[in-house]
């Protein structure tokens, strides 16, 4: 093997692994953006189906992300980011089954404070594709910021109010999917230009 491929290897691997995140991301915000219409076409039934399915589904993400956590060593990340979410999906979860019915405002609270966190991640994307010299962080930066708005609105000033905050939740998954889009294209360029892709 040449030196070459010994040092694209590695870049390729960091590459594919940051775009699998990405796509996560973009599942996750799929997912938010039907509970969102269903929030809307649906608002006097959907709170007992939103409690079940947010319920297993941050259960789930919480487990996988744990399992994940512990199957690829990544114990030394420093600040175990990863476990940590880990176990907060996973308490989300439990707590969205137990309450049921009376879980409409904890829901506009955990759905916001999901948004929030989300926002949060594509500030650390804008972060990192400033410090790589790429001009898309502006833009990645700015969905970030309008995520987090969005988000603390639902947390705080939906009231609990079933369609509005699906019209929120839409509006978030929207947002989110094009920002992972950008992110996605921005990581195969720099791939590209590390790996002598792009010339």
């Amino acid at each position: 093997m040449s030196k070459v491929e010994i040092i694209k290897r590695p870049i390729e691997q960091a590459g594919s692994n940051v775009k699998k995140t990405a796509w996560s991301a973009m599942l996750e915000s799929l997912a938010i953006i039907i509970l969102g219409i269903l929030c809307v076409i649906m608002p006097n039934t959907i709170i007992d189906i939103i409690a079940l399915v947010v319920g297993i589904f941050f259960i789930v993400k919480g487990a996988i992300t744990i399992l994940d956590y512990f199957w690829n060593n990544r114990q030394n990340d420093g600040f175990n980011a990863q476990l940590m979410g880990g176990i907060i999906s996973v308490l989300i979860g439990v707590i969205s089954l137990v309450m049921g019915q009376d879980i409409a405002r904890v829901i506009s609270i955990i759905v916001g404070i999901v948004i929030i966190y989300e926002a949060l991640l594509r500030m650390n994307k804008a972060i990192k594709l400033h410090s790589a010299g790429l001009n898309t962080w502006q833009s990645v930066a700015a969905i970030s910021i309008i995520m987090f708005i969005i988000g603390i609105f639902v947390t705080f000033g939906s009231g609990g109010a079933v369609p509005l905050m699906g019209w929120m939740m839409i509006l978030a998954g929207v947002v989110s999917i094009v920002g992972d889009v950008i992110f996605i294209k921005y990581v195969n360029i720099v791939v590209d230009k590390l790996t002598g892709k792009s010339k």
